[in-house]
């Protein structure tokens, strides 16, 4: 096989020369290197699927032995929630509606906050003012749940009360605040990326031909992003369907169907970490509680699945298409 020898680099008038391997050489070390790395991000992405595959089987595993006893009827569409009582009742009609309930309330506080803090930050704030604002935004998604939860139950529950004169302020207004506090960062965030991946052309020419900036915004940039800020949305309002621990501590805790924002709940999420530390192993309530996850897992997906369609559709594939 032909060998191509090594270049020779003189640096000096003393210095002895410095080998350099020739560009061929310096290719094929690279595209190795390329290949090892991307068959370590394969490896990565594989064990993720594998371990998400393993997780999901075990949760139907547990949770579809409850209907060989209770029909997926009545556990969808019972109105009661007695899994301790003998005959037990398993129907979480209640605990669905209290987990959408608290949901929608917190979409509707958390989506216009988000999304005008994303608008306010992206195409309005100066410099000085989003160097500010933006970390103070993210930081709202590291604040813990259960520090939120201990200031709603601690704080905003006495208030309610005393301003409302209510039996309790641990109800779903209550929780639908403290988990919108947990969703406008997801869609601050996501909304800002979006907005910043609208073509700068397509706003230098909206300004070029008389717009105004109110008009670009409303008439570019937000047709422009409106995929990626459906997003956002929709990821918000799938972490508020899914969080736990605010929920457990603030919504009240009754399995009942609402028919007011001041009445106490019981979502999806908080019924499974309030009862599966008591519940006897391979008992009927085990199996009820596992099913309950099963629920919440295809709601959850279909949220998630909602938001890749969103983003699918409306994606802008060029200039021309808005």
């Amino acid at each position: 096989m032909l060998q191509i020898p090594e270049a020779q680099v003189i640096v000096g008038d003393n210095a002895p020369p410095v080998a350099v391997a020739p560009l061929t050489k310096r290719k094929v070390t690279s595209t190795v290197q390329e290949a090892r790395i991307r068959r370590v991000f394969v490896v990565s992405g594989f064990f993720s699927v594998i371990i998400m595959g393993l997780i999901v089987l075990f949760l139907f595993k547990e949770g579809l032995g409850l209907f060989s006893t209770v029909s997926v009827k009545d556990f969808l569409f019972g109105e009661f929630w007695y899994p301790t009582y003998d005959p037990a009742d398993f129907g979480i009609l209640p605990l669905i509606a209290g987990s959408m309930a608290v949901t929608v309330i917190s979409s509707a506080i958390a989506v216009p906050l988000g999304v005008g803090a994303a608008l306010y930050l992206g195409e309005v704030a100066g410099h000085r003012t989003r160097e500010i604002l933006k970390p103070a935004v993210e930081l709202l998604a590291s604040l813990p749940s259960v520090v939120l939860g201990f200031v709603g139950m601690v704080v905003i529950a006495p208030l309610m009360q005393q301003w409302w004169d209510i039996p309790t302020g641990l109800n779903i207004l209550n929780a639908s605040m403290m988990l919108a506090i947990m969703a406008i960062p997801t869609i601050a965030s996501i909304s800002e990326d979006a907005l910043h991946a609208v073509p700068k052309d397509l706003v230098e020419a909206s300004l070029a031909l008389g717009a105004t900036r109110l008009e670009t915004l409303t008439r570019v940039i937000i047709p422009g992003a409106i995929s990626g800020m459906g997003t956002g949305v929709i990821l918000g309002m799938s972490r508020a369907m899914g969080e736990t621990m605010v929920v457990l501590m603030v919504a009240g805790g009754a399995a009942q169907i609402p028919t007011s924002i001041f009445e106490s709940v019981r979502p999806l999420p908080a019924t499974i970490a309030a009862e599966m530390g008591e519940t006897p192993f391979g008992s009927e309530h085990y199996h009820a509680l596992f099913a309950i996850g099963i629920v919440l897992f295809l709601l959850t997906m279909g949220f998630n699945l909602v938001a890749a369609y969103i983003s699918r559709r409306f994606h802008q594939k060029g200039a021309a298409t808005l």
